[in-house]
């Protein structure tokens, strides 16, 4: 089976699923029990993902075959950086290549949105999103942001 990357509306089915199964996965790590339904809702109400799509941003979902089986997104913060945001995968299709292959496909999409730089936040606790992103070239950088759930900010030359 190959790994294919493409745009797609955040309102789809596999989108919404995919960003459910994201919040899920980051907030049950957090707080150290599974999050509920209301709690992956009030996460997901209000979370900027309608910016996710040209000229602002683009949002992708990952399939591996024909599953749907990861997601990703670039935001333009400003004409020159892009930050990285909602990059997972499903656990079930982890270790088969297909993060690295995200994350330089979302690389792509900022560059073809004119971004130079790409920027992330993320947390301490968080060990496969730090190794994906020091693995592909991301260093640790000065916070250009700040809120509640960030420990650590990365940055790469696009």
């Amino acid at each position: 089976m190959s790994w294919s990357f493409h745009p797609e509306a955040v309102g789809t089915a596999d989108s919404t699923a995919l960003r459910r199964d994201y919040y899920d996965d980051v907030a049950s790590r957090y707080w150290k029990r599974p999050a509920t339904e209301a709690e992956i809702d009030e996460g997901l109400t209000n979370d900027g993902v309608e910016l996710l799509t040209p000229p602002t941003g683009q949002f992708l979902v990952a399939r591996y075959g024909d599953e749907p089986a990861g997601c990703g997104g670039v935001l333009l913060l400003d004409e020159e950086r892009a930050e990285l945001t909602r990059v997972f995968l499903r656990h079930a299709f982890r270790g088969k290549g297909g993060a690295n292959a995200l994350l330089r496909t979302l690389e792509d999409e900022a560059r073809a949105l004119g971004a130079r730089q790409m920027v992330l936040n993320t947390r301490l606790d968080l060990i496969e999103a730090r190794t994906l992103y020091s693995r592909n070239g991301y260093a640790e950088i000065p916070a250009y942001c700040e809120g509640p759930y960030m420990d650590i900010w990365y940055g790469k030359e696009l």
